[in-house]
């Protein structure tokens, strides 16, 4: 009968649909990446950069970048931290437990429109989840651009994201530059601040895109960093996180200036940003 009941339906922007977790998997302290199949219909289809709002029934319902590949054909992934009643009420959830799932929602990173160029990924911690589907895009077109750099930082290095990825994207033609806050002795590699990075990074900046996701205040600096090498904001992309409740630009919680993040957003170019940023009130 469950499963009749659930053929019928036909959710609207407002009623989550039933989904199955199937498989999760840890990838820090506090952060799993979860698989989802819908119970009834077909696959959920996206654009890197969307998001949708998950709901565990009975604790809330949270918006969650999707990190899956945007042209496999298996299930709906998102990577998921711990931090709030929701999100730990999700992370909890066991293989064959139902969750509820409304969108995609919003705006996507640029594609097409930036073939030929030079590619930034620029990521701080869980900034990667949203970024993932970008570089599985990128990869997968890989012939249309000009060179792919991801500049990654996390906190330590037990905080870094889908480590064993960087190692299979390296061999897919991507230059990965990874950076921890602090280490200790068994850390070899660099750090340091994601915008030492970039100084680091050798690019054309006059050809070069950036695409930038992670705490706001490692943006800003960032930015500047870009903007230090010669990448005009025209030519940054940010996908912002701010207090989304709706997904769809009714509640307005969360208004930047004119802008509703989870309708006009969430990538931006920066220079659609940078004025209202300045504003500390925003």
């Amino acid at each position: 009968m469950l499963e009749q009941a659930e053929a019928r339906l036909e959710p609207g922007s407002m009623v989550p649909a039933p989904y199955s977790l199937i498989a999760k998997r840890r990838d820090t302290a506090d952060t799993w990446t979860l698989e989802l199949q819908p119970r009834a219909g077909r696959r959920l289809a996206f654009v890197p950069g969307q998001f949708t709002m998950i709901s565990a029934f009975g604790a809330g319902e949270v918006p969650i970048s999707i990190s899956g590949d945007p042209d496999g054909d298996g299930p709906l992934v998102h990577t998921v931290r711990a931090v709030g009643l929701a999100t730990n009420a999700i992370c909890r959830a066991r293989p064959g437990e139902v969750l509820g799932v409304r969108g995609p929602f919003g705006s996507g990173w640029p594609g097409a429109d930036i073939e030929g160029a030079d590619v930034l990924v620029i990521a701080g911690g869980i900034g990667l989840a949203p970024l993932r589907p970008a570089i599985l895009a990128l990869l997968a077109r890989r012939e249309r651009y000009g060179r792919l750099l991801l500049l990654y930082g996390g906190r330590s290095p037990e905080q870094l994201m889908f480590a064993a990825e960087l190692e299979q994207w390296r061999a897919r033609g991507l230059q990965v530059a990874v950076t921890v806050d602090s280490a200790g002795p068994e850390w070899l590699g660099h750090v340091g601040v994601v915008p030492q990075l970039v100084r680091r990074a050798g690019f054309d900046a006059a050809a070069a895109v950036a695409l930038l996701c992670g705490p706001e205040v490692m943006m800003r600096f960032t930015v500047a960093a870009l903007a230090q090498a010669g990448v005009g904001s025209e030519r940054i992309y940010a996908s912002m996180e701010r207090n989304m409740q709706c997904g769809i630009g009714h509640c307005g919680h969360c208004q930047l200036g004119p802008t509703l993040l989870c309708r006009d957003g969430p990538v931006y170019r920066w220079s659609e940003l940078e004025r209202w940023l300045a504003i500390r009130e925003l």
